[in-house]
This record gives structure tokens, sequence and C-alpha cells, in this order.
């Protein structure tokens, strides 16, 4: 059995589900006390919500909706729970987006990444995420300290010194973006540093494609995994290892529900469809219901070879905003839910963009098992009047359209 962090890793899966949502009630209770979420939550019975079922009919609050939300009740939109005095640290995110940090240890949740590729107390890291303004940095140092690790503040940038400190030093690990891993370990090669001491890495904020992976493997970091997160949540999900091999996904983390809805809408997708990523998570001085984080991503059906029995998903998979402009009028992933909702035959659909510059040619390509001319006809004139635009419709049979999460592709040239 894999060395976990702690039992709550290793529950069987109907009661960590039924822990979970027997703690719905006093998280919507507890959010309901905050300005913002009292109006977002307004006439919600918290006592109701016990259920996957009752949480998918709360709204859905977006990453993207939060500027807006803290411009009418900075800084953090009446979406915290503690007050603003009270916390422990501000961030501030291109936008501007603020982000708090409560004082709770290893507020983050970021300890169980760090511990499933194998840090342990003693253990010094390499820090090399931006202290500047943004949390990520203070992620590692608080689930760090949780640990007993010993923190190098590397930051980002001044490469040279990156190696020079590795080599006098002598972390056991790395944490930061995978490409700026990649430069280091080409700067000490250039150096002929000996750096050969970082056997670790734990990466995220970026993509790691398995090119880039392999990439690190081969010039020195054996053991290198990726969690995905975000500046609002901290910890979402994690990979883990089994005999130093990457275990196929990433273990959601345990104080979260997670859904995967389909992109523009708060519905639940079908397990194994790709679709947005909506967090609800039970954070006592941020507590966020229903937060779409504008990923994509997939569940995993069956549990990680590792031994940990949450919920996997398939990891990053894309960004969910695929809003577009079509003759001067934007088309919404909404709008093609819209429609699909006026006929209950249509399975799936896709917005498909054509053409070239000026010639936009939309067209709307559906799953159904019971195709017609009046049907076609029929989401030919409910096209119009959701998107005021004109569009032609295609009728494939189900399974035809790709499982990729895509609602609007856009085909189009411009040259």
């Amino acid at each position: 059995m894999t060395d976990t962090f702690d039992a709550l890793e290793i529950r069987d899966p109907a009661i960590r589900e039924q822990d979970l949502m027997s703690r719905l009630p006093a998280l919507i209770a507890q959010a309901q006390q905050a300005p913002g979420w009292m109006h977002i939550l307004i006439d919600v019975n918290a006592a109701d919500i016990t259920s996957r079922a009752a949480l998918a009919q709360l709204p859905v609050t977006r990453k993207s909706d939060l500027k807006a939300l803290q411009e009418g009740g900075l800084p953090f939109g009446g979406l915290t729970t503690t007050a603003t005095r009270s916390l422990g640290r501000f961030f501030m995110s291109p936008g501007p987006i603020f982000d708090p940090e409560g004082r709770g240890a290893d507020w983050w949740r970021i300890a169980r990444p760090l511990h499933a590729v194998g840090l342990r107390a003693g253990h010094i890291i390499q820090n090399c995420y931006s202290y500047h303004f943004t949390p990520a940095a203070f992620m590692i140092e608080g689930a760090a300290a949780r640990l007993g690790c010993v923190v190098i503040p590397a930051g980002s940038g001044q490469t040279e010194m990156q190696v020079q400190s590795i080599a006098a030093l002598r972390p056991d690990a790395y944490t930061g973006t995978p490409s700026f891993l990649k430069i280091i370990l080409e700067k000490a090669q250039e150096m002929g540093a000996d750096i050969a001491c970082m056997q670790r890495a734990v990466v995220g904020a970026e993509a790691l494609p398995p090119s880039l992976r392999k990439w690190l493997n081969n010039h020195g970091v054996p053991f290198v995994t990726q969690m995905y997160g975000s500046a609002d949540i901290g910890n979402i999900a994690y990979e883990t290892l089994t005999d130093g091999e990457v275990n196929p996904g990433m273990v959601v983390d345990e104080d979260l529900i997670l859904e995967v809805v389909r992109p523009g809408t708060g519905d639940p997708v079908s397990a194994g469809e790709v679709g947005e990523v909506v967090v609800t998570s039970f954070n006592p001085d941020y507590p966020l219901i229903r937060f779409a984080t504008g990923d994509m991503s997939a569940i995993l059906p069956g549990a990680s070879p590792c031994g940990r029995t949450n919920m996997r998903i398939r990891g990053w998979l894309g960004r969910a905003d695929q809003t577009t402009k079509v003759r001067a009028m934007f088309v919404h992933p909404s709008q093609v839910a819209d429609i699909m909702r006026r006929h209950p035959s249509v399975l799936k659909a896709r917005l498909v963009i054509s053409g070239e510059m000026a010639t936009d040619v939309m067209t709307l390509v559906c799953e159904s098992a019971a195709p017609d001319l009046a049907l076609q006809a029929a989401i030919v004139e409910s096209i119009r009047e959701v998107t005021k635009l004109r569009g032609e419709v295609r009728i494939v049979a189900p399974g035809a359209l790709p499982n990729d999460g895509k609602v609007i592709e856009d085909l189009r040239t411009y040259q």
C-alpha cells in the first residue's frame, strides 16, 4: 500500500461521498453569511443541499465573473466569510483579480501533492514559483512547513543563480513551472554544474506534455509529477507515483466536491465526457460554491493504482471559454446549450464556424438517434432565435462527435 498523507486518502469511496454530502448544508449556511454569497444563493435553503443532484441545481459562479464581483465589493466581492483584516495575505493577479489567504496551516492544501512525490520532513525544496503578488510560492511554503521541509525561496528568473543555489545547497526537489525547470537543467549543463541532488519535481501552472516530462526525466530529474490548482482554490488534483512510475490521471483533493459540466452551463456531463471543471471548496475563510474554473477535464473511471480511492480526473484538457464572434455578434457556449434544451432528441451538439474572413458559415452539428427534416428545420429556427444569426444544421449519429469538450469550434482561416 502507498504511504499516504493520511487515512482520508484511502477511505471507502461511499464513506467519503457520505461525509462530503453531510457537510454541504453547513458550508452553504456559512457562505450565506457573506454578502456576495447571500445574493448568489438567495432563496436557497441550506438544509436541502445534501446530494450532488441538489448541489447541481445551485447557480455556477465563474472565475470570469470575479473581476466584476470584486469591482462591486472590494477586495473580494463579498465572498469571504472571515473579516478582511483577519486574513493572512492578499494577492493580485492580472485583471486585476484579488485572492485571499487565511491563517490556517497548509491553507491551500498543497501538502498532499508534495507528499505524493515522496517529500518528507528534512527534505529541501528549491521553490521557483514567483513570490511577487501571486500565491503559488506561498502555497508551497505552507505545505512545506506542514511536512517539515526546508524551502529555498528562489522565485523565478536569474537562472545562473538558480544553478549556483542548487549546486551549493543541494535541494532534493524543485517546485515551479516545467518550462523553467528545463531552462535550469540546460543552464546547469552549460555551466558544468552538478545538480544531480534534485531528483524530484512537482510542477504546475502550465501544461506538461509527455515529451517535456520525458526530456526532464532524461536530463536528471527522474520523478516529475504535476498538480492542478488555481489561485482561488489551491490544490484541486495531483499526480501520484507507484514504484516510481506516474499513475494515470490526477487524484482529486479530499476537501473538495468536483463536478464536470457542459461548458457554458451548470449541467453535469456523463461520466468520462469532457467538460468544464466546477469545484465546491470547504474553505473556512473563502468558501466557493460551484465555482467554474474555466478549465476542461473529464472524470477517469476506477481507482488509482497508488491505492488512493478518491475520484480521478484526466488532467488539464484546455480552456472552457469558447466564446467567439460571428458576423460581429458574440456566440457563447451557453447559447448552444439553450438550443439543445429546446430539442430533447439532440444528445450532443457542436457549433462549427468555417469560411474565411467576412464569409462566416455557422453549422450546428447535432447528434440525434431520430433525425428528420422537421427536426432539422426546427433547430435552424432555434439558432436564429437564440443567436440572432443564420445557421445551418447537420444531423449525425450518436457518438459521431469527438469527446473533447468543444461546444464551439472555430475553423475559419484568416489570410
